[in-house]
């Protein structure tokens, strides 16, 4: 693939281009952004090779789309209209659902895949951009049937070449799954901050006193709002069942702290450590 297209060139295209890179040194890196400091920055970080327009992508053996998901569904299809009938387009978006259906009936929708490489960071903008960010980590494809034979083979390489392993998924399911391992520990970690801002108006006491526990579970506070919240407006349902089923839990840790009943409390995070096996099993 000689020409690759970035449409966004923050945490997620950044990386993926400075690997894809690595890997293909003949490949043209050209970025496509709203913002041309953005642009400007990532040409300077030697992110991409060139800057580029919209219109340019009718030049493209790939672009690859890592913008937020609200935007992704709207400029999608657009996408497809452009694209030569060869090449293939890839998106990188928390979500999947609304972004398959968007493209469902489009009569280039075998140019298309639907993709969520599971790594990533709470940085964002083309200085956050990491080597080796997708090194053993998962990406998930959904409607991988729904792609060209011959388009899947090349995305497949590509993130073999960039060490990622891969699962299949219908939208649904990936949207309700992702909705209890990655949205709801951003909400947790969100409005954990919230409440340690509005509770402790000095801002040294939060310095002072915040420790290693504190500052690896509010680490995600510090994402973009811009990425997250149509992230959760797309997957409302699935996130609003999440809350529920985490808020239950604890009110319920609340209610035997109000009873005294710390030998309960013990046996909660006693199972609960059963996430080290799982976790360790992933990694």
């Amino acid at each position: 693939m000689k020409n690759i297209y970035f449409i966004g060139i923050g945490l997620i295209g950044g990386s993926l281009a400075k690997d894809i890179k690595k890997h293909n040194p003949d490949t043209v890196i050209h970025g496509i952004s709203r913002k041309d400091a953005t642009l400007e920055q990532a040409l300077s970080l030697n992110l991409i090779d060139k800057k580029a327009t919209f219109d340019d992508i009718e030049q493209a053996d790939l672009v690859i789309v890592s913008i937020p998901v609200d935007a992704t569904v709207k400029l999608l299809p657009t996408i497809l209209d452009k694209v030569p009938d060869n090449a293939l387009v890839i998106d990188a978006g928390s979500t999947k659902e609304a972004i398959c259906k968007a493209v469902e009936n489009h009569p280039k929708r075998r140019n298309f895949l639907a993709a969520h490489p599971i790594a990533g960071t709470e940085h964002s903008g083309p200085s956050a951009a990491i080597s080796g960010l997708f090194e053993g980590k998962t990406n998930i494809i959904c409607e991988v049937e729904k792609t060209a034979f011959k388009l899947q083979e090349k995305a497949l390489e590509i993130f073999r070449n960039l060490g990622m392993r891969i699962r299949y998924m219908n939208p649904e399911a990936h949207d309700k799954h992702i909705a209890y391992v990655s949205h709801l520990s951003h909400i947790s970690s969100f409005m954990l901050g919230k409440t340690v801002i509005d509770k402790e108006r000095n801002e040294r006491d939060i310095f002072d006193m915040a420790g290693s526990g504190f500052a690896s579970t509010v680490r995600l506070a510090k994402s973009s709002p811009e990425m997250w919240t149509p992230i959760f407006k797309q997957n409302k349902d699935n996130v609003i069942e999440t809350l529920e089923e985490y808020i239950n839990n604890l009110s319920h840790f609340k209610d035997l702290m109000k009873q005294d009943n710390f030998e309960a409390i013990f046996d909660e995070m006693k199972n609960t450590n059963y996430i080290k096996e799982i976790l360790n099993g992933i990694n």
